[in-house]
């Protein structure tokens, strides 16, 4: 291993550099440095070598150009133990950089806000990702430093080394470095091409599309025990995710135990009374919220069909306390979600050492899903918007208008409905579902197969309403609930025969209103 001797710092991100700094000098490593971070060291008394004055041409084009010598990158480039290399080093009096600390211009910070074109182009930053790219090509003599969670272990290693650095961190620094630039330039490729010709913006989505992810973890298995699957989170990791999770116990996760998990914490986050959600093969078999708390939610949930939660994944939107645990482990269940779990959970659940517990953290206010919804195809990827519109322009269309009651039940069951497989009907009563018919080609087949789950389970449909995520093309569905006593519907309205479900909605005396908005989910 060679000592580090010389290096070079030049970083947007000031944290945590005057002590990195300060200890590399310490340990006898001559500092070279460029403008802002070269003055912020000098401040703290920190020796430096100007950028200008080690390369003899001073900063120029508004800083645009100040590293991009061949004193800088012949000294980050040269291999140590090539002798014509070390030759016409010497020749050039280039002398080795054994450390590149560099991070780069706040590009994506900078165009995930209000933003002009040509104040984005200033945050492209040139000179920085071509130093580290030269770094990591030549890991075996040079270590790059790009993130600031590395500089303790760094100063560490090096203490216990004689001021070296292994190979091995060498090239988990490198590979580092490649993974930020990916990353970086897909961030430019992806702003950039939503313009046309430098001047207008030409929509929401590039022109190619680039994304980066970390993976988390190799998962047990696929959809099917035959195939391979592994997690990955986004990057920078959201909070409030699957991707932050604390796993405090159980098997470890599959693929659709992901999936599953991810439905049961985005509808539990739909609503602000303490709410359950029971996910089975990724729909909800049963959902609930209730002002008494969560184990009664829970009850209420589990009610609507018994039969379909066991091997279920149960979700809260609150923590989940010991009397709860009690209440959850008397059924099999492959994993319970929430935002938190109290010590006497913990230990009620060691009960059942293969039940995952999975904590997630509750978002700070109003909950707002960040990002795409990206499904793959043959031969290419789907790209979307979320699915996050809400009822909020609602239209009665029926004589009758829903009672207070009633419309809070509709808005319930309306967001419940546009997170079941289409075509989706939700039966619901007093916020909780009463029966629910998910992922059939027919609505109609849908809504006989919600109306059986709630006899199955015991529950009228009596003065329920009925939630649909798209329109009715026929008034047989209206028959149908009107037939089980429900009282009142909520869909999107749309369909060329609407004045014959509205018509037929008003014959049963039912209330109907109309959001405007589809939640198909395929």
């Amino acid at each position: 291993m060679r000592k580090i001797r010389r290096a070079i710092i030049s970083v947007t991100d000031k944290e945590r550099i005057v002590e990195f700094a300060r200890e590399l000098s310490s340990m006898g490593v001559e500092i070279i440095s460029t403008g802002g971070t070269g003055e912020l060291l000098k401040k703290e008394g920190i020796n430096i070598i100007p950028i200008s004055s080690y390369t003899g041409f001073p900063e120029m084009l508004d800083g645009r150009v100040k590293t991009l010598h061949p004193k800088i990158h012949g000294g980050i480039l040269g291999i140590r133990d090539n002798k014509e290399h070390s030759r016409q080093m010497e020749d050039y009096g280039i002398l080795p950089i054994d450390m590149v600390v560099v991070n780069l211009y706040a590009f994506e910070k900078t165009v995930s806000s209000a933003c002009t074109l040509d104040e984005a182009i200033e945050q492209i930053d040139i000179g920085g990702p071509t130093m580290i790219r030269a770094a990591a090509k030549n890991f075996r003599f040079v270590a790059c430093v790009v993130d600031p969670a590395d500089y303790r272990s760094i100063i560490e290693e090096m203490k216990e080394n004689g001021g070296s650095l292994s190979g091995k961190t060498r090239f988990r620094l490198a590979r580092k470095v490649f993974e930020l630039t990916a990353r970086y330039d897909g961030a430019i490729s992806n702003y950039l091409g939503t313009f046309s010709d430098g001047e207008e913006r030409t929509g929401e989505f590039p022109a190619t599309f680039s994304s980066q992810f970390k993976k988390i973890q190799d998962l047990r298995y696929g959809e099917n025990p035959h195939q391979k699957a592994a997690f990955y989170g986004t990057i920078p990791a959201q909070p409030s995710t699957l991707a932050t999770a604390v796993k405090h116990q159980g098997k470890e996760l599959s693929f659709n135990n992901i999936l599953d998990l991810n439905s049961a914490l985005e509808i539990s986050r739909e609503f602000h009374e303490p709410a359950c959600v029971i996910i089975k093969h990724n729909n909800p078999c049963g959902v609930a919220e209730s002002k008494e708390g969560l184990v009664r939610a829970y009850e209420l949930a589990l009610a609507c069909d018994s039969k379909s939660a066991f091997g279920g994944i149960v979700g809260f939107n609150g923590p989940v306390t010991g009397e709860l645990a009690e209440r959850l482990t008397e059924i099999f269940l492959e994993a319970v979600v929430a935002p938190g779990f109290d010590g006497d959970a913990l230990e009620v659940f060691k009960r059942k050492k293969n039940l995952r517990v999975i904590e997630v953290e509750a978002p700070s206010g109003d909950y707002a899903p960040a990002g795409y919804d990206t499904k793959r195809v043959s031969g290419g990827m789907l790209l979307q918007t979320l699915d996050a519109e809400s009822a909020s322009d609602l239209k009665t269309v029926t004589e009758r208008a829903p009672t207070e009651e009633e419309l809070a039940d509709l808005l319930f069951a309306w967001n419940v409905c546009k997170h079941v497989k289409s075509n989706a009907i939700v039966f619901a009563k007093d916020r909780r579902s009463t029966g629910i018919g998910a992922g059939q080609m027919s609505r109609i087949d849908s809504t006989r197969i919600a109306a059986m789950k709630a006899k199955d389970a015991g529950l009228s449909l009596k003065g329920c309403v009925m939630a649909s995520d798209a329109f009715f093309p026929f008034r047989d569905n209206v028959d149908l609930a009107a037939r089980e006593g429900v009282s009142a519907i909520i869909q999107p309205g749309g369909s060329i025969r609407d004045e014959e479900v509205i018509k037929a909605s008003d014959e049963h005396g039912m209330a109907m209103v109309f959001t405007g908005t589809r939640h198909f989910k395929h």
